[in-house]
């Protein structure tokens, strides 16, 4: 049995879960390609106009898989923490993906929804494992060893990895190039963003080359960022947006991180009010440079680059001319 799972949206921030749970089950699990021009090209072409670039992308991964598996695993995800929710694109994507695209395997599109508690969680894990076993002690046995795979996998990234540093050549390339940064840059983004090499256009590594130590929201702790959003006057309901913000009002304070980048896709309303929210309160309360990258199917890499260049240039001049910031309204002679 070929199970296939979709290399998009919550696919780096979930991929050491379904795939080990999976493959504790006895399937073979087949992952897409990594995003490319042709799976973006194909996502495009079978998807609705009003969808964001994340959203067309993962139809094109699920175009790549669609001859190669017997099921592909699509979840209706509507919640993963109490008392928030994700984008509610997420809540309708297996209907989005099963009318878009012709000839699919069957899907396998459970509901996850921890609105109000985790306490049916066992239930969602067997209504997915009973497409491989009848089992239900196997498969509660490989979701406990899954999530220990998961936890690993949340652990190394909150020691500054990313889902592309987690193989042996990045892991010991990533270990040297951490201690010898000093500078560091906050990226913003979902992780569907950030974390897509093709999507982002190796933003990581290009900041890298820079000389520059970069982190995300992921490489936060829940005591790092929870009590940043307990301050606002109003409850944070979105899990990423929360995370993002959080992690934007923590930097604020740290000396060590030079400024802030956010990675937003065209038309997502979510970060449409979490990136004007970071914009405000990052020229409010802080003098760190920030940017906003918009990026959709049209987006040219030649330009992001230019704006990275220019964005990097200004910060390694303020490090090495702190003193000689000028301040709104009154000139300051260079040296």
């Amino acid at each position: 049995m070929k199970i296939g799972i979709p290399r998009g949206l919550l696919y780096d921030h979930y991929q050491f879960l379904w795939k080990s749970f999976f493959e504790n089950l006895g399937a073979e699990v087949v992952i897409s390609q990594k995003t490319n021009k042709k799976i973006v090209d194909d996502g495009v072409a079978v998807t609705v106009d009003e969808a964001c670039l994340p959203v067309k992308v993962y139809h094109g991964h699920v175009m790549d898989l669609r001859d190669k598996v017997d099921f592909i695993f699509v979840p209706k995800i509507m919640s993963i923490h109490e008392k928030e929710y994700i984008c509610p694109k997420f809540c309708g994507l297996p209907e989005m993906i099963k009318t878009s695209i012709s000839n699919l395997p069957t899907i396998i599109d459970p509901t996850i929804d921890f609105i109000k508690n985790k306490k049916h969680l066992l239930e969602i894990v067997y209504e997915i494992g009973g497409y491989v076993t009848y089992d239900k002690r196997k498969i509660r046995l490989s979701f406990e060893e899954a999530l220990k795979s998961h936890q690993n996998y949340k652990n190394k990234m909150k020691q500054g990895f990313f889902p592309m540093d987690l193989d042996k050549k990045h892991e010991e390339k990533h270990e040297a190039k951490h201690k010898e940064d000093t500078q560091k840059i906050l990226l913003l983004g979902h992780p569907y963003n950030i974390y897509d090499e093709y999507l982002s256009m190796n933003i990581v590594e290009k900041l890298r080359k820079y000389g520059m130590t970069v982190i995300t929201q992921d490489h936060f702790s829940k005591d790092q960022i929870n009590p940043q959003m307990n301050e606002l006057q109003k409850k944070m309901f979105w899990t990423f947006g929360r995370k993002m913000l959080g992690a934007a009002l923590y930097a604020m304070e740290q000396e060590d991180i030079q400024g802030i980048i956010y990675l937003s896709s065209f038309g997502c309303g979510i970060d449409s009010v979490i990136a004007d929210i970071v914009e405000r309160r990052t020229r409010r309360n802080s003098k760190k440079p920030y940017i906003l990258l918009t990026m959709d199917e049209h987006t040219g890499e030649a330009g992001i680059d230019t704006r990275i260049e220019a964005f990097v240039d200004m910060i390694k001049w303020r490090v090495e001319n702190e003193n000689y910031v000028s301040t709104h309204g009154q000139y300051i002679s260079a040296r």
